[in-house]
């Protein structure tokens, strides 16, 4: 005979307003028919990973690192005293906001519903007794909590001897971990939420009653956002110096280039990473950030700390394949990002500076790779290229705040900035044409490798038309928050990159064709 579970219909979280999804349930053998839970029974949550899609313990350890990352060594002292005393020291030091962190919104809609029907919902978890009751405020439905104090951490055997003393008839339990298998033991019926494939099986084996909630998205999936891969687009300026020195058909300088990008692009998914893991209370609280694997709770925080040496050490290796001064240049692009991501980006003006400032690192990475030696007009012009698209994603978040109605968080702008950020930005536009067109008359047309080199003036005009794009759909609210991202989207601008590159091919192989007198 088998329990079957009916799969409950998405529904929102009383504050936090995200949306939620379905709930895949996997029947199993019960050992006795029931058509529907005893409402004398009550419900038992678990709170890390099962109530909540995170782990509370890991978010007061990035807020308190957030906040003064010298906290780490009294984090160290305190966990030398033991979990249960390190969760309490935590808690009074450093707490998230709990009206944001996500939930999971199938253990949501299943704990109304068990409310509704009468019976008792308890939250029982390991977490520190404060942090426990300020989460059952935020539900309704939560009626009774049980957690840890200062002394004891409510934890595997502990948690379940708690339980079966208090409900002596028996309990349903939420759960999702190894940690939770003696609970399951103890448990009336048991419900499984996101659990790897190994607990989820020792769960079922109990013959216990068991309906398996699984995770919504495959980890691949989850994983490629995090690290956010088509960011690597933008790692694409490391080539541009291969047909600007000259070098489009040696093949030593595809493959440096191609190590070097490698190398960047998984170092800069490593700080992507350590940027989402400081701006989680600031993502949390944006209409489009909040559904950032981390901010989600789609990835978990231990996932993310474990992953972050494993990116640097292969992209690294990476680099290191492509030759010294391409560590070099890799090391202190990580330095950069990650000094902007801490504190950089709070600061106006500066902010977007080091942003085009990252840019143009891009393009020293890929000179020393290919060991060019490239024009410092083409810095100059990449830096006020970088600057004006740097503006423009400001003033986009900006704008898109004003239109939802709500304060740009994170940020050192105010709604009163816009016009600053529109004029600073139009100002690069013009910089950035100025710059390439001088250069251009300077050296550009004096390069030998160039055969038709007349084909360059199409460039300043095919990066002015795109420039003036993407600041045109930013004044109207309808860009996405990177324009480099927007842009390998978006039709015109792939039309626009497209002549570009045609343009520099032409002025490379122009001279070889036989035109037409």
């Amino acid at each position: 005979m088998y329990h079957r579970a009916t799969i409950i219909a998405p529904e929102q979280d009383e504050r936090s307003g995200f949306e939620a999804a379905g709930r895949a349930v996997v029947a199993q053998p019960a050992p006795e028919a029931t058509s529907s839970p005893d409402v004398r029974r009550p419900l038992v949550l678990d709170l890390d990973e099962t109530l909540l899609r995170t782990d509370m313990l890991l978010e007061c350890i990035v807020a308190a690192l957030r906040q003064n990352p010298l906290m780490v060594f009294s984090i160290l002292l305190w966990a030398l005293q033991g979990r249960a005393v390190l969760k309490q020291r935590l808690a009074l030091h450093a707490s998230p906001d709990i009206a944001t962190l996500p939930v999971d919104q199938r253990v949501v809609a299943l704990a109304r519903a068990a409310a509704a029907s009468g019976r008792t919902v308890v939250l029982a978890t390991a977490t520190t007794e404060t942090l426990a009751h300020a989460m059952a405020e935020r539900f309704p439905f939560i009626s009774r909590v049980i957690a840890s104090d200062g002394a004891t951490n409510l934890k595997g055997r502990a948690k379940a001897e708690a339980l079966s003393k208090a409900f002596p008839s028996g309990f349903d339990y939420a759960g999702d971990s190894a940690a939770d298998l003696p609970v399951f033991a103890a448990a009336h019926s048991i419900i499984v939420v996101r659990a790897s494939a190994s607990v989820a099986a020792r769960a079922q084996a109990l013959g216990k009653s068991a309906e398996v909630i699984g995770e919504e998205r495959s980890a691949a999936a989850v994983w490629a956002r995090a690290l956010r891969l088509k960011q690597w687009a933008k790692n694409a300026l490391i080539f541009a110096p291969i047909p600007l020195a000259g070098m489009l058909f040696v093949p030593k300088a595809w493959i440096a280039a191609t190590l070097a990008f490698l190398g960047l692009g998984l170092v800069a998914s490593a700080t992507y990473l350590v940027n989402d893991l400081f701006d989680l209370p600031h993502d949390r609280q944006h209409w489009s950030k909040r559904e950032r694997p981390l901010a989600s709770g789609a990835l978990a925080i231990h996932q993310a700390l474990l992953g972050l040496p494993v990116l640097m050490a292969l992209g690294f290796g990476f680099a290191a394949l492509a030759g010294p001064a391409t560590v070099l240049v890799t090391a202190l692009y990580v330095v950069a990002t990650l000094t902007y991501s801490l504190w950089l980006k709070r600061v106006p003006i500066v902010d977007v500076s080091m942003l085009a400032g990252l840019f143009t690192l891009r393009l020293l990475l890929g000179v020393v790779a290919i060991g060019a030696i490239i024009s410092p007009w083409l810095f100059v012009f990449s830096f006020a290229l970088f600057l004006s698209l740097s503006t423009a994603k400001r003033h986009t978040e900006l704008t898109r705040a004003k239109i939802h109605g709500v304060a740009l968080r994170g940020r050192g702008y105010q709604a009163l900035d816009e016009p600053l950020l529109l004029a600073m930005g139009l100002a690069a536009v013009a910089s950035s044409v100025l710059i390439l067109i001088l250069y251009l008359m300077a050296e550009g047309f004096r390069a030998g490798h160039y055969t038709a080199p007349n084909f360059l003036w199409c460039a300043p005009v095919i990066i002015f038309l795109w420039q003036m794009r993407i600041w045109l759909l930013s004044q109207r609210g309808q860009l996405d928050d990177d324009p480099v991202t927007f842009a390998i989207k978006d039709r015109p601008s792939l039309l626009l990159g497209g002549s570009l590159v045609l343009a520099f091919l032409a002025a490379h192989l122009g001279g070889a064709l036989p035109w037409p007198v």
